[in-house]
């Protein structure tokens, strides 16, 4: 199994950094872990809906060309699909038993991430209506997957 990761931005903190690297690690008994950044658009207070959707196709042109061509595609965005941990561990173990083995996860920028993304997606999944920071939000999704991965090999992980 293969999960790539596809961020806009980078992480700047070195405490984000060292958790990202932990769950890599923690997942290498389970997965092919990658995680690829693109530059992100600068993106003052108080621009206009049609700057910002000029800032989204921007980012999203730099995420479209790191896509693996037979990839499962989801797009993290707050307005998607809610799953329990439970559900996102069947979820990939059917979509594994199905043949699909390369996952693809896209965490837009500050912005989010364009309309032409979230309708090319498999699956568009929201961890919450809240809002994250991009760094904290990798974190999370790296831990989502270990602990999926634990579920499906029926290996003890803290509820």
């Amino acid at each position: 199994m293969h999960f790539a990761i596809l961020a806009v931005g980078k992480i700047k903190e070195q405490y984000f950094q060292r958790a990202v690297d932990e769950y890599i690690k923690r997942l290498r008994p389970y997965a092919r872990v990658t995680v690829r950044e693109v530059k992100d658009e600068k993106t003052p207070d108080g621009k206009a809906e049609a700057e910002a959707a000029a800032v989204r196709e921007r980012e999203a042109r730099r995420l479209e060309t790191l896509l693996h061509p037979q990839t499962y595609l989801v797009a993290l965005d707050r307005r998607g699909r809610q799953l329990t941990s439970p559900e996102l561990a069947a979820l990939l173990d059917r979509l594994a038993t199905e043949g699909k083995s390369h996952f693809t996860f896209l965490i837009g920028g500050s912005l989010g991430l364009a309309p032409l993304l979230l309708e090319k997606a498999d699956l568009v999944l929201s961890f919450s209506e809240l809002t994250f920071p991009h760094q904290l939000f990798r974190v999370m999704l790296l831990e989502q997957l270990y602990r999926a991965c634990k579920i499906n090999r029926g290996e003890p992980y803290h509820k």
